[in-house]
């Protein structure tokens, strides 16, 4: 019994630590991850809400964890390999002034990523079981070469959640099994580019000239307003920020039969607020000019100068709403087919801003006089993920799976450098070996992702209030690029009854 304490403590020590150290990538809709479970995956995660072989339902469906007996443990981790890069030849950027910026298409913008995780169950008695899991649901990370073409619109984005999740679950003895779990998760992201500064160096020059032609640069000179000199230097945004957020899921599970059942399990929605700082390097310097002798007032002019500034921020992040159901049916003794499908709210995402904490008094939103310091418009769009799978009894020892899901992309028309997505086709193998004698089982899958077409993004500077129109200040800055996309993932899963 001491052996199974300490190895257990162990592997949940490795999981955290792995966990907060392994960058995480998208490969689910949105920003969400499909890979928690070799076993599910085995079979494209179809029919999971349905089909509890293991302590990884205390993720999928916590109602399942009613058919499982005494204690058990599952543990594993994915590798996730994208490939996101922007063709070359199909990459143009204008900065605000019109004019082209030099760079490369970025290169393979998707390093892979390791994502473990960890689950357990407990049967309190007849009735009542206990559940626990730690693993990373939604993941983000995207990381551009520094000559990027599109650098004034993305360089590194990260995001990585990991969620602590303690279920229960109720059975009526009949059939009828209900289960519920929260989800406490912890995020922390990063977002950077490089800064432009082209725009308020133009105007300046426009500024200046205005107040030229009507006062003279004598007058603008004795009265102290600084003279357009050289161009400033590119500058770079590094913001980081973490929060912790709670959702909430419930699930049912239904034994029609022997041979069928069905599950369903819904998870609320919640948001993240990711409090952090906003460092910008080479950050225009400016100086506060009375021109009241000129009758213009008090007005803030740039020195020329360039320095460092950091700003308290937040940046809010919606997770959507969701609802999964399954199906299992015993075909024969050794076949069984899966089927499911998840509904999941992404049009909660409607923009990625970066919010000032200094009621717009801070270094960078009393320049720009607004809280919103950057504004990018996502508007993502609601989408459906459809999966059929099966599985076949080879021996007692071994089983044999396969899945096939269809997988919708909620980013419709506003596609950006930092998110280029598009539908994908999931396809996926695996297999599951079971020792008779010891009851340790492990399993192991391996998938691809088919893009449906190359996601072509064309982005501009919209307004934060008026989502649709282009933000002037932002004048002629624009990105476009055409993306080939491709993902391949491993993942291995060891699971034990004891």
């Amino acid at each position: 019994m001491h052996h199974r304490s300490s190895t257990l403590a162990r592997a949940v020590r490795l999981t955290i630590l792995a966990a907060l150290a392994a960058p995480a990538s998208t490969l689910a809709g949105g920003f969400s991850l499909n890979e928690q479970s070799a076993s599910a995956m085995g079979t494209a995660n179809a029919g999971a809400a349905a089909n509890p072989e293991n302590a990884t339902t205390v993720l999928f469906n916590p109602a399942g964890m009613s058919q499982l007996s005494g204690t058990n443990i599952s543990f594993g981790a994915a590798v996730l390999d994208i490939d996101a890069e922007a063709k070359s030849g199909t990459v143009s950027a204008t900065d605000t002034l019109g004019r082209p910026v030099s760079g490369s298409p970025g290169g393979d913008i998707a390093d892979p990523a390791v994502l473990p995780n960890i689950y357990l169950t407990h049967e309190i008695n007849d009735s009542i079981d206990v559940g626990f899991g730690i693993h990373a649901p939604y993941g983000l990370a995207a990381d551009y070469d520094d000559d990027f073409v599109g650098r004034y619109f993305a360089d590194e984005t990260e995001l990585t959640v990991i969620s602590f999740s303690p279920a229960v679950s109720v059975s009526n003895g009949q059939g009828l099994s209900m289960g519920a779990g929260i989800n406490i998760m912890h995020a922390e992201g990063r977002l950077t580019k490089f800064q432009d500064y082209s725009g308020i160096y133009g105007r300046w020059q426009q500024g200046y000239a205005n107040l030229e032609s009507a006062a003279g640069s004598a007058t603008l000179d004795a009265l102290g307003v600084p003279a357009p000199s050289a161009e400033f230097e590119q500058g770079y945004a590094d913001i980081e920020g973490d929060d912790i957020a709670v959702n909430f899921r419930i699930g049912f599970l239904y034994q029609l039969s022997d041979r069928t059942q069905f599950g369903l399990t819904a998870q609320t929605g919640t948001e993240f607020q990711l409090d952090g700082h906003a460092e910008i390097s080479r950050f225009p310097e400016t100086t506060a000019v009375d021109l009241s002798a000129i009758g213009q007032g008090v007005q803030a002019f740039p020195t020329g100068g360039q320095s460092g500034v950091s700003e308290a921020v937040r940046v809010p992040l919606a997770i959507p709403e969701s609802v999964t159901v399954g199906a299992r049916h015993n075909l024969t003794s050794s076949v069984t087919l899966l089927a499911g499908a998840t509904y999941a709210k992404w049009s909660r995402f409607e923009e990625l801003d970066i919010v000032s904490r200094e009621s717009g008094s801070g270094p960078v939103s009393s320049v720009s006089g607004d809280e919103v310091i950057t504004h990018i418009t996502e508007k993502w769009k609601n989408t459906w993920q459809f999966n059929i799978g099966s599985i076949w009894q080879a021996t007692p020892e071994w089983a044999f799976k396969a899945g096939y899901a269809w997988d919708e992309s909620p980013v419709d028309n506003y596609l950006t450098a930092r998110i280029p997505s598009s539908d994908r086709h999931w396809l996926t193998l695996g297999s599951q070996w079971k020792s008779a004698d010891s009851g340790w089982t492990v399993d192991a899958a391996i998938g691809t992702l088919l893009f449906t077409e190359d996601p072509r993004v064309d982005e501009v500077v919209y307004l934060h209030d008026v989502p649709a129109q282009q933000d002037p200040s932002s004048g002629a800055s624009n990105y476009k690029g055409e993306y080939e996309l491709s993902a391949w993932s491993a993942s291995i899963e060891v699971s034990k009854s004891f």
